[in-house]
């Protein structure tokens, strides 16, 4: 009997240590959804061609604006909001700037056509204009303006799949409207849109449309990364399209100029996930009242609001700590695969979203 208990012990202690031994191999790596919407995701890479990278620390985001640190509870108090308009008119200052800059006007300045007003939407009874950025948690300010615009009294109450149904939440286009009606409402209303360090943003666009597509959205699959596997994957020997899009097929898509205009047409507007903030947005064309950066929403959010004259209307959605941080180490490790050619070429096509918002040049991954 004794002899037994040693057995059962001894064998329990073995699986113990086999079972510390796999942990080490396997990373578990969760987060919340960038749109911070509630579920879990679990990072897949499957389709990422990496090697083993030591984690840097993490990269200072903004070049010129100092950030006041969080109240103790609740959330800014009303002296860090005041604090915080000095930070927007950097920011502003900064737009400018750049926008002036004739080496980068081919980076900054886009057709105010109907794409941009297309991406501009409306709430008329307050007076707002806010122009959609896809991946960096716009769906939660859709919700904002849909509350606004009446459709719905809070922002919890929103379905999801409502939000991004423009048939069924409420919220007009600017481009709905006629030429006098877009004139007067650029020129009066309060304008504002949100920006993201552009890797990040790329890398986040990547994970949403080609390795989990949550909203089920079968063209990013069937019709889009085939193409692209076609044009620019090296070497067909080991995957075929059926493997599915790699990160380095996809960078190397964005970073080709003139060949990636030929494909873009064929996507249509399916692409506006990864456009650039000018073509998007337009910001050296629109006088905008506020740009937003995602790496500080908790700072941002109730600063809009106030700006904007809603902040006893509305809240912004609870933001999960952490979630808008920068993180340089998973940017090293989705990149690690791509040679510094076709890093260079990409930064040249966003090199404009870079200046125009501060963000820093990505030196740890192009030298």
């Amino acid at each position: 009997m004794m002899r037994r208990h040693w057995l059962l012990v001894g064998a329990c202690g073995w699986v113990l240590l086999i079972l510390m031994f796999v942990s080490k191999f396997i990373n578990f790596s969760f987060r919340i959804a960038d749109d911070y919407g509630g579920r879990a995701e679990m990072l897949n890479w499957t389709y990422l061609s990496m090697k083993t990278v030591k984690p840097l620390p993490e990269q200072p985001v903004q070049k010129a604006a100092s950030q006041p640190s969080p109240a103790s509870s609740g959330g800014p108090t009303e002296a860090d909001l005041s604090d915080w308009e000095a930070v927007t008119v950097q920011r502003l200052q900064l737009l400018s700037t750049v926008c002036r800059n004739s080496s980068l006007w081919n980076l900054t300045r886009t057709p105010l056509r109907k794409f941009v007003l297309d991406r501009i939407f409306v709430c008329d009874k307050h007076k707002i204009l806010f122009c959609q950025t896809p991946k960096v948690g716009n769906t939660q300010w859709k919700k904002v303006l849909i509350v606004l615009n009446g459709k719905f009294s809070k922002v919890e109450e929103i379905p999801e799949n409502v939000v991004h149904d423009h048939e069924r939440n409420g919220l007009p286009r600017l481009s709905s409207m006629s030429d006098a009606e877009i004139t007067e409402r650029l020129h009066t209303y309060f304008k504002f849109f949100i920006v993201r360090d552009p890797f990040e943003r790329l890398i986040s666009a990547f994970k949403d449309k080609f390795v989990k597509n949550p909203r089920f959205e079968p063209w990013y699959k069937h019709n889009i990364a085939p193409a692209i596997i076609r044009k620019y994957r090296k070497s067909h020997r080991d995957t075929g399209e059926s493997a599915g899009l790699h990160f380095e097929d996809f960078i190397r898509y964005l970073g080709d100029e003139p060949g990636r205009q030929h494909l873009d047409r064929q996507f249509g507007d399916h692409i506006i996930h990864w456009l650039t903030y000018t073509e998007l947005c337009a910001p050296c064309d629109i006088a905008y009242n506020v740009v937003g950066h995602h790496e500080t929403l908790e700072r941002d959010a109730p600063y809009i609001l106030k700006a904007a004259g809603i902040a006893d209307l509305v809240s912004y959605p609870t933001i999960p700590p952490g979630i808008t941080r920068y993180n340089q180490t998973k940017v090293v490790r989705y990149f690690s695969g791509i040679s510094k050619r076709d890093v260079r070429r990409l930064y040249a096509r966003y090199q404009g979203d870079f200046s125009l918002f501060g963000y820093h040049r990505p030196d740890f991954l192009m030298d």
